[in-house]
């Protein structure tokens, strides 16, 4: 496998084309408007000197590895590609309706994949004739640093499209892990409802945001804390993934924060704005 596509420039799609271009394939970066794709590629070329400095790779690796990611802004443009990594918004109607576009304009043996973090792998291959051949690629940010990545099969993946993408993961550097399709994975179904209690604490006043930071770090021996790692993520991120797990599994004990809501209305979506649990310069 040598050609690669990539959906998304984002914080993740541009960390997705990153690694695949590190590790010596050929990306096609697709985006819905260039001033995305410079933006991607900007922030492509400064993680990439971050690593440079840090001994990960050679300092000519800078320019050369980029020259491995062209750009696009139409799907089309993927037909060629032997795999394709859809790294879009976390919106289900979004991902299906890419995923129908690709299924009419790659060839049949390419492998779609998502890199979701909570909509079902099974409903999003419905969307094709090959739901067969597509899968979940769960990254995890910041995609050139973590090593983890969920490979997620969905009703129909057959073993051949999972056991490529698993040794694909291998290849990146990665940790690939074996998760079942459920709403919000592993990393997330657990990952997220204590994000959420963390909210509930700080909303009932059981300590401060700082104090309740403080416990999980020492105590549990977290790197970061559940409210500095909900501000990292994006609170509208958390938001949008607690009510994925809340709808999808029907309890409610997944019932998302109304402090979260507040929040997430109030545009303090965390590091992204400037502005969430904590404020950022």
């Amino acid at each position: 496998m040598e050609r690669i596509g990539v959906i998304g420039g984002g914080t993740m799609g541009n960390g997705i084309a990153h690694v695949f271009a590190q590790f010596g394939y050929s990306v096609t970066l697709v985006e819905v408007k260039q001033e995305f794709i410079d933006r991607a590629l900007a922030t492509i070329k400064t993680n990439l000197e971050r690593q440079a400095r840090k001994g990960i790779i050679a300092i000519n690796e800078v320019a050369t590895i980029p020259g491995r990611i062209a750009t696009a802004t139409e799907l089309k443009t993927l037909a060629n590609c032997e795999l394709v990594v859809e790294a879009a918004s976390e919106d289900a109607t979004l991902k299906k309706k890419i995923f129908a576009e690709l299924d009419t304009c790659c060839a049949p043996e390419t492998i779609l994949a998502s890199n979701t973090s909570s909509i079902s792998i099974t409903e999003i291959a419905a969307a094709t004739k090959r739901p067969e051949k597509v899968i979940g690629m769960h990254f995890f940010n910041p995609v050139p640093l973590m090593t983890l990545v969920e490979v997620i099969r969905g009703l129909v993946t057959d073993e051949e499209t999972f056991d490529t993408v698993m040794q694909l993961s291998k290849a990146l550097g990665k940790t690939p892990v074996a998760v079942n399709d459920y709403p919000g994975f592993v990393s997330n179904r657990v990952l997220m409802p204590m994000i959420n209690e963390a909210i509930y604490c700080v909303m009932e006043g059981v300590a401060s945001k700082e104090a309740i930071d403080k416990v999980m770090k020492l105590g549990m021996n977290h790197p970061m804390g559940p409210l500095a790692l909900a501000d990292f993520i994006g609170l509208d991120v958390c938001l949008h993934i607690m009510e994925v797990l809340h709808k999808q599994l029907g309890d409610d004990k997944y019932r998302p924060c109304p402090l979260l809501r507040k929040m997430v209305a109030a545009g303090h979506l965390g590091k992204k704005t400037r502005q969430g649990f904590y404020p950022y310069a």
